[in-house]
């Protein structure tokens, strides 16, 4: 296979990594305690954490682990939202050679039964705002210790106390729950630390995470991610990056929840390597809160999906920020939109770079050179070490450079496998390559881009249609805040195309919006049907949900 995309590779980025460099994610977090210890690694709630700090809290909360009896490669979920309870846990939960399960706080408590049983969870740590879910299934799961958190433990008194306070009855944000010998975060920390830490031998094929990952399509499957993959993501991130990033300078806004696997390996671990400095932002949805927080601070990075940069870019007060430290800001989790890129370069005077990743790829494949002037409309190049083909969808034959196909990955980041699921692992696992399920082309530079899902795809009077596609120009019209377009069952086209757009322009018609689409598209692709709503279901991350649009047209047309 021809790697065009080596020739655009910019100035010192190597054309591969070594995934061994580390022989695991602790020796790295070692590393970092010893080069950026009096250095801030995370600031929560204007309270801040050192390396130093972080190292000793982390080890208390692993020797705790280890005390408890759970042994080596032991399943520990962690439920929580951005909180620096959430790295002490973290690189505990590592640092006692255990692997860690990390659960969205929003599960359902059939959701999360499944994960921890299928996990195979022996302890969990979780906010107390959702013990009222465990509670309902805790007899049901292998969990043998619950460990508890509030949101203000980890501020200092009296702050803590009154966070905790309001939290809990002013707002009445803890449902009632009944849970039988739980331990407390605070207290876990206490004990830990009168304990003998032992530090595990590891190598690159221990289990770093098992992250979820599919449970939009029946019940979530568990990504083994060793070790090795994860290390290995980093070194190639790493060698992107270098020629922007100043080891122990950086600022990052980590809005996104560090229980996803963006965030986890952009934000977190990324720069615990780099020696960045993480504000994690525990809700990203109060937007005046969010801007209030990054008035604060001289923020070099950030990270996000499209619509997290839609909102804030609609934000009172986001375009008054001092936008003169920014070096990155990566969009991924779903496709940056041209409107949104190209309103954000406007405002921060700075590029909306795109990349694109899977959870079994721990997670990032591709993303754009540090070194583009303007938002080109891709995914980027392939990372150092990365492989990435085009493969015709009914035959799995190597299509040439332009032609669209579905986008297989090979390299040391793809997963080991998917836990206890040999068939599903079978599916995805093709000669080595990783069949990603997404449709996408490469051109002549190397760039690629992906044009849909293969199951989001619209078929139109045997003409595909790609939704991305019919979003991007919707975007563009002035008067549209968000789109999402899918297909629906038609009689004599099989399928036609709807959106759903919610209006910044209240003035804005059915009529209007057809009109500008057969002046932007072919035919077969223009949306037949509109409809107006105040708001796009989402994922937890802000990742608008077709899928549920889709369950709700084919529910009418029953």
């Amino acid at each position: 296979m021809d790697k065009i995309w080596l020739k655009r590779y910019p100035a010192g980025v190597p054309e591969t990594i070594d995934p061994d460099h580390f022989n695991s994610l602790i020796d790295i977090f070692e590393q970092s305690v010893k080069t950026y210890g009096d250095k801030v690694a995370f600031v929560n709630m204007d309270t801040e954490l050192t390396f130093n700090e972080l190292d000793t809290l982390s080890k208390d909360f692993a020797a705790y682990l280890q005390q408890q009896g759970l042994q080596k490669g032991d399943a520990v979920a962690l439920m929580m939202p951005n909180l620096l309870q959430y790295p002490i846990a973290l690189f505990g939960v590592l640092r006692a050679g255990m692997t860690v399960v990390n659960v969205n706080p929003l599960y359902t408590a059939r959701e999360l039964k499944h994960q921890l049983s299928d996990a195979n969870a022996q302890a969990i740590v979780i906010l107390d705002n959702f013990a009222h879910t465990l509670a309902k299934v805790i007899t049901e799961v292998p969990v043998k210790k619950v460990i508890l958190t509030s949101i203000g433990d980890m501020l200092p008194a009296p702050k803590r106390w009154v966070v905790n306070f309001v939290v809990k009855y002013v707002k009445k944000m803890v449902p009632a729950y009944s849970l039988q010998h739980t331990t407390q975060f605070k207290q876990i920390l206490a004990q830990g630390a009168k304990a003998k830490y032992q530090r595990p031998q590891m190598s690159g094929d221990d289990l770093a995470f098992l992250q979820y990952t599919g449970g939009t399509t029946g019940l979530a499957k568990g990504a083994m991610l060793s070790h090795r993959n994860m290390v290995a993501n980093l070194e190639m991130v790493s060698a992107l990056v270098a020629p922007l990033v100043v080891d122990g300078e950086e600022t990052v806004i980590t809005a996104l929840p560090l229980y996803h696997i963006f965030a986890l390996t952009a934000n977190c671990l990324t720069f615990m390597k780099h020696g960045g400095r993480n504000i994690l932002i525990t809700n990203p949805r109060d937007m005046p809160g969010f801007v209030k927080e990054l008035s604060k601070y001289p923020f070099s990075i950030i990270s996000g999906v499209n619509t997290l940069f839609n909102g804030l870019l609609h934000a009172d007060g986001f375009k008054d920020l001092d936008f003169s430290h920014l070096k990155i800001a990566l969009g991924g989790g779903m496709a940056v939109q041209r409107a949104v890129a190209e309103h954000w370069e406007r405002v921060t005077k700075s590029r909306l770079l795109e990349g694109y990743g899977l959870t079994e790829c721990s997670p990032i494949v591709t993303v754009n050179p540090t070194d583009i002037e303007h938002y080109n409309g891709t995914i980027g190049l392939p990372l150092p070490s990365t492989e990435v083909r085009i493969v015709d969808v009914d035959t799995g034959e190597e299509l040439p450079q332009g032609e669209a196909g579905e986008l297989q990955v090979r390299g040391p980041q793809v997963m080991v496998g998917y836990l206890n699921r040999p068939d599903e692992t079978a599916k995805v696992m093709i000669d080595g390559w990783f069949a990603t399920g997404d449709i996408g082309l490469m051109d002549e530079q190397g760039f690629f881009k992906i044009v849909d899902r293969k199951k989001d795809m619209i078929l139109v009077s045997g003409f595909n249609v790609y939704p991305n596609e019919i979003e991007d120009v919707i975007a563009e019209h002035p008067k549209v805040l968000e789109v999402a377009a899918v297909g629906v069952p038609h009689d004599s086209s099989g399928e036609q195309v709807k959106i759903f757009v919610v209006r910044k322009d209240k003035s804005l018609t059915e009529k209007e919006l057809i009109a500008y689409s057969r002046e932007n598209m072919t035919g077969y692709k223009v949306p037949k049907l509109v409809e107006f709503r105040e708001e796009l279901p989402k994922t937890n991350v802000g990742k608008i949900l077709r899928r549920e649009l889709r369950d709700e047209e084919e529910a009418k047309a029953k």
